[in-house]
């Protein structure tokens, strides 16, 4: 049977307040993960081999530090001469455009241009997640069950309250709560959702007009579907992870490095990047790596233990640094000591400095910004961006 013709949309245009000082100069999606890599490259690489090579990103906030990465998606294979790559940025212009309200409204801005390439069907992807899945699979579900959306969901552990709860009985959702104070289980809404296109596109217009405006897809555009439509469940029954707080981002490279979390290196699906040019990671004589990964350009002469040391990062003789993530550029000098931090891109932490604690909240160090030698932080402190 004939595919049909798929349109991916990756709502790439978030600010990730949760995130606090890390999206205080890029886009979330444009976050490293796991070294070199970048956010947005989990659901580019998703799509790559899952073949689907029409791909738009909706970009809003911070747009130049995506670009940056993202270029003309050759890693992705997306530099095409038909379809491929193509970058949405808001823009003032007719009515209704400019600045989006939340994602349903971001989705319903590009509303034109979707009926013009006219897809079949609409897949829409968030950008701060980490899983694998053949989204072939899910237009499988969703063709099955003569849906007119399918919905991606996942089972987690602990607090559903910041997601959208589903309930579902035999591969149909049949309810839908949208950050609910008290949820009613742990099953949720992955933010993959597959649209009929002419289903989708009816929708958004009727419910902007009816209410003024959309804002997140929560608020009305998936409720809509659950009353109104049929809406099929596709569960995805591997990791899946949102990193879009502080402690989740931490906790996430934590599995990374102990072999519970997400697989960076998997040979039959790995996640592709356009990561830097650099010569390989220097490990000095009498250093210590441990449990740890050590991106290409940095360079460690002391101790580090399970932990993430990115590009050019570099861990000077006598330092010790447990149980953290170093991005692209962070330095830390001679004797300084660092537990349970995340060191944002070209901070510092200087000779003899104490940060963070064993046990003790995450502390972040904001991008270029540094600790004075001898210095004790406590665990827990945010230090604002270029803050000394």
């Amino acid at each position: 049977m004939k595919r049909p013709s798929i349109l991916a949309i990756i709502l790439a245009g978030g600010a990730g307040s949760r995130l606090g000082m890390l999206t205080d100069q890029r886009s979330k999606p444009a976050l490293a993960f796991g070294g070199h890599y970048r956010l947005i490259d989990i659901p580019l690489s998703n799509l790559k081999h899952s073949h689907i090579p029409d791909v738009w990103i909706v970009e809003q906030y911070l747009p130049y530090s995506l670009n940056d990465h993202i270029s003309n998606g050759r890693p992705w294979d997306l530099d095409r001469t038909t379809g491929g790559l193509r970058i949405l940025p808001p823009y003032q212009g007719a009515d209704g455009e400019g600045f989006a309200e939340g994602n349903a409204d971001a989705l319903h801005r590009q509303a034109v241009l979707i009926r013009e390439f006219d897809p079949a069907l609409v897949l829409v992807l968030s950008a701060d997640h980490l899983y694998r899945l053949d989204f072939r699979d899910v237009v499988e579900t969703h063709l099955g069950a003569e849906a007119a959306l399918t919905m991606v969901t996942t089972i987690i552990d602990g607090d559903a309250s910041r997601y959208g709860v589903v309930q579902a009985e035999g591969g149909r959702v049949t309810g839908f709560d949208y950050k609910p104070e008290q949820p009613a289980g742990n099953l949720v809404a992955a933010e993959i959702f597959l649209y009929d296109a002419d289903a989708l596109l009816e929708a958004m217009d009727r419910l902007a007009e009816d209410r003024d405006g959309l804002e997140d897809y929560g608020d009305s555009l998936i409720p809509h579907f659950v009353e109104q439509r049929t809406v099929a469940e596709h569960r995805l029954d591997g990791y899946w992870r949102d990193v879009g707080t502080i402690d989740s981002y931490w906790e996430a490279h934590m599995e990374l490095l102990s072999g519970d979390g997400f697989d960076l290196h998997d040979p039959q699906w790995p996640i592709l990047t356009a990561g830097p040019q650099l010569m390989p990671a220097f490990v000095a004589s009498g250093a210590r790596v441990e449990d740890s990964l050590v991106a290409a350009g940095a360079t460690v002469r002391g101790t580090v233990v399970r932990s993430v040391v990115g590009p050019g990062a570099v861990v000077e003789a006598g330092a010790s640094v447990a149980d953290s993530v170093l991005l692209h550029g962070a330095q830390v000098d001679a004797g300084a000591r660092l537990a349970r931090v995340i060191a944002d891109a070209q901070s510092q932490v200087g000779a003899q400095a104490t940060v963070g604690s064993a046990g003790g909240a995450i502390t972040v160090l904001g991008s270029g910004s540094s600790v004075e030698g001898g210095r004790q932080v406590p665990a827990g402190t945010e230090l604002e961006p270029g803050s000394k």
